[in-house]
């Protein structure tokens, strides 16, 4: 009996697979995050978001996605 010989090959289009899953994993996340918002203020109605409490998430969404783009280094 002759072996057969597998060569494994790298794809070539890992990016949109990357994309996609970054999505699907963007969008659960903000969906949780909303669940989680509504939750906490159920009874008080619409959540009053501060200025201040804006750009303290906002630097914390982008050290997030720092740190997420050192991680391919």
């Amino acid at each position: 009996m002759s072996e057969l010989e597998y060569e494994i090959v790298e794809s070539q289009n890992w990016q949109p697979r990357v994309l996609a899953v970054g999505a699907v994993i963007g969008a659960l996340v903000g969906v949780g995050a909303a669940y989680l918002l509504i939750k906490s203020n159920e009874n008080e109605g619409p959540p009053q978001i501060s200025a201040g409490e804006g750009v303290k998430l906002g630097v914390l969404v982008l050290g997030l996605l720092r740190s997420v783009a050192a991680l391919g280094e």
